[in-house]
């Protein structure tokens, strides 16, 4: 079992159940690992369920713009705004500043330039910028300083 070699691959089932408690240590839905011609990849068809606990926090920003939207004019640009979003490109934990206690790299009003960095994802103890694509203002931040995210929930707005 561990030990066929005709195809060029040894997989070590104890390394692919290490990766499948990873996933549960750390709430991912999959990983891939690569190692020379050797890539692993687990994933969980189960975490899709625990999507919508991942975006829990999103609902909570909702009744913020609802609120205030007794005018159903109100309502469309909040939608518009998540449209135009930049969305996340991972699975990971969403941090605003470059270390804990640290000022957020920027805040709602600041204006940021195209590659300024707004925000860091971590994914697998690797820290990603998420930069801004286009100058402008910051103008939404739509998720939490350690929040977990998912792959295309929307991160962040400028106008």
């Amino acid at each position: 079992m561990g030990d066929h070699k005709d195809d060029g691959i040894n997989i070590d089932p104890a390394y692919v159940r290490a990766l499948a408690e990873l996933l549960d240590d750390t709430s991912l839905t999959e990983i891939e690992v690569e190692d020379g011609d050797r890539k692993v990849r687990v994933a969980r068809k189960a975490a899709v369920a625990a999507a919508p606990v991942a975006y829990a926090p999103a609902p909570v920003a909702a009744p913020a713009a609802t609120a205030p939207a007794a005018a159903p004019v109100a309502t469309a640009p909040a939608a518009a705004s998540f449209a135009d979003a930049v969305k996340s490109p991972m699975v990971g934990t969403v941090y605003l500043s470059p270390e804990p206690g640290a000022p957020n790299f920027a805040s709602i009003g600041a204006a940021v330039k195209a590659g300024d960095t707004v925000l860091i994802i971590e994914a697998m103890k690797v820290m990603n910028p998420i930069v801004a694509p286009a100058s402008g203002t910051l103008t939404g931040v739509h998720v939490e300083n350690s929040q977990p995210v998912e792959f295309d929930q929307p991160l962040f707005t400028i106008a």
